[in-house]
């Protein structure tokens, strides 16, 4: 599980902006942007062969411990529902180091729930793949574009994901990026 904030309006990026000048051209002037007016957090749940849950933050709530496990509860019942005859051996939860995902509450609804926590090595670089997928292309498909309210941030998110094919993700090569860097940093015994 991975999670990115989608804004209502993010500032181009420099990649975004550049233009080709003349060398003797002047430069183009640049309005100090205002960071966006809104932005809704979007929590995406996967596995190696799809999207699982996305849910996002409703507005005036707080992310904390109590909502992080409740939406592990509503990731139960649909991987019953979804992945009814694949869960025989357990379930394998893997998130960042972030303080709410080490609360002791949520801790004891993931072990509640009988999922297994993959813990990172401590002191070592995240053992992750950069860039879990589907999370960070979502947030950069709406870069640089306007919306009026977090309705339509959520719209824009669904749709482009819904017109991916389940390969652009590449859910399963990650997985086994991941065992692999794992295994490498066991035989190395972290060093």
């Amino acid at each position: 599980m991975d999670e990115t904030w989608l804004c209502h309006y993010d500032s181009e990026t420099k990649q975004q902006s550049m233009e080709w000048r003349h060398s003797g051209s002047p430069h183009p002037k640049k309005f100090r942007m205002q960071n966006s007016a809104g932005k809704v957090l979007t929590s995406i749940f996967w596995d190696q062969d799809s999207i699982i849950l996305i849910d996002y933050l409703p507005k005036g709530q707080t992310i904390n411990a109590e909502y992080q496990s409740s939406l592990l509860v509503k990731l139960k019942d649909i991987l019953k529902e979804k992945r009814c005859g694949k869960i025989t051996k357990g379930v394998l939860f893997l998130h960042d180091n972030t303080p709410v995902h080490r609360a002791l509450a949520r801790q004891k609804k993931l072990a509640y729930l009988g999922f297994q926590c993959l813990d990172h090595a401590p002191y070592s670089p995240d053992p992750g793949p950069v860039g879990l997928p589907p999370v960070p292309w979502t947030a950069k498909q709406l870069e640089g574009r306007h919306f009026s309210s977090g309705a339509e941030v959520i719209a824009a998110a669904e749709t482009w994901l819904d017109g991916q094919p389940s390969e652009f993700f590449f859910f399963l090569e990650v997985l086994q990026k991941l065992e692999q860097q794992a295994k490498k940093c066991i035989e190395l015994r972290g060093e």
